[in-house]
């Protein structure tokens, strides 16, 4: 490196760059990646340096030896300012709360969503019954009522009930088990 680089480098010759940097970028990396254990952050320390070298370009000095030195000390800088940074950073995430384990709500949601298409379903499969069969599947089933508490409360004999019930279900059943599944079942 001698002086004529040297004047090149601080003229901002571009090809003069790409010299100091054939020249200087291992030795830049290395001394990085000793002060700072990183391989990352070495090579951030590479491009930091340059980018900082040629910003101040006009602060070399036209007489002297080698540029390495001064590439040294431009890595030692910035080394120092990423190991801050990162120092700075890791003890702002010491400060946020620690996040708590959140119990995963998958299979939860995924069984809500089972039971409203199922309700879905079922009303599908009840809005296709009579009203009067509707009324009566609804207490004998839903409500629980035996016959006779199911004809009190509609004011019908409790044959009446019996009759309905039994349409309600065979229509359900027509309902839930499509003629196309009852054929595949004979496969």
């Amino acid at each position: 490196m001698t002086t004529s680089l040297r004047h090149r480098v601080r003229a901002g010759d571009p090809a003069a760059f790409g010299e100091l940097f054939d020249v200087g970028a291992r030795r830049v990396y290395n001394h990085a990646y000793r002060l700072l254990g990183d391989w990352s952050a070495a090579e951030d320390t590479v491009s930091l340096t340059f980018l900082e070298a040629w910003r101040g370009r006009n602060r070399v000095q036209p007489e002297g030896g080698p540029l390495v030195p001064w590439l040294l000390g431009i890595a030692t800088n910035v080394a120092r300012n990423l190991a801050r940074a990162r120092r700075r950073h890791a003890a702002a995430l010491d400060r946020l709360p620690q996040p708590r384990d959140e119990p995963d709500f998958a299979d939860e949601v995924a069984d809500k969503i089972d039971v409203l298409n199922s309700a879905r379903a079922a009303q599908q499969a009840l809005s296709a019954l009579r009203r009067p069969e509707r009324e009566v599947f609804a207490l004998c089933v839903y409500a629980e009522l035996d016959y006779v508490a199911t004809a009190e409360a509609l004011d019908i004999p409790v044959g009446t009930v019996r009759s309905r019930l039994s349409r309600a279900r065979a229509r359900l059943r027509d309902v839930a088990v499509p003629p196309v599944a009852a054929h595949e079942e004979a496969w």
